[in-house]
């Protein structure tokens, strides 16, 4: 008699074995990638030096303002209080992070830009590569970050070339 984990094996390696002999018998047509015809064009874009120097920069300081706080967490003679602070400000760090990933990508799929955010409280500030310099994109790249927040911030915007 087969019990029920006998059964399953059976039939998933079945599964398995048609699947690999109709792997093996495709025409090699069919497995060549070339010939596959995309409706969408692929836009190739790469970042600017001077975001990706700013981003390594930022995550350095957060990485070192971390560790230092982690330091304060795992110190034996540390209060609760002071660890329970570290632990909050940790997590603050982490919080404005992903905000400022969120932010980028917003601005990313609105306004087709790549960017850089820095936020600072309640200052946000934004450093964007874009050969269109203007105060109606700037306008409204603020509106787009303003629109994350129910108070307002303080935003500014500067624009860099490629």
């Amino acid at each position: 008699m087969v019990n029920k984990k006998g059964a399953w094996f059976l039939t998933l390696f079945s599964i398995i074995l048609v699947l690999s002999v109709y792997y093996i018998t495709m025409p090699t047509e069919l497995l060549i990638s070339d010939n596959i015809v995309t409706s969408e064009p692929t836009i190739k874009t790469e970042e600017s030096t001077m975001l990706v120097s700013l981003r390594v920069e930022e995550d350095e300081e957060k990485e070192k303002e971390i560790n230092s706080l982690k330091e304060v967490i795992s110190d034996s003679e540390s209060s609760i209080e002071d660890k329970n602070t570290a632990f909050e400000k940790i997590k603050e760090i982490n919080n404005t992070r992903s905000m400022e990933d969120v932010l980028e990508e917003k601005i990313k799929s609105e306004h087709n830009l790549e960017s850089f955010i820095k936020i600072e409280n309640e200052y946000i500030s934004a450093t964007i590569v874009s050969k269109e310099k203007n105060n109606e994109l700037a306008n409204k790249i603020i509106r787009t970050i303003q629109k994350e927040y129910k108070e307002n911030k303080k935003i500014t915007i500067r624009f860099q070339d490629n």
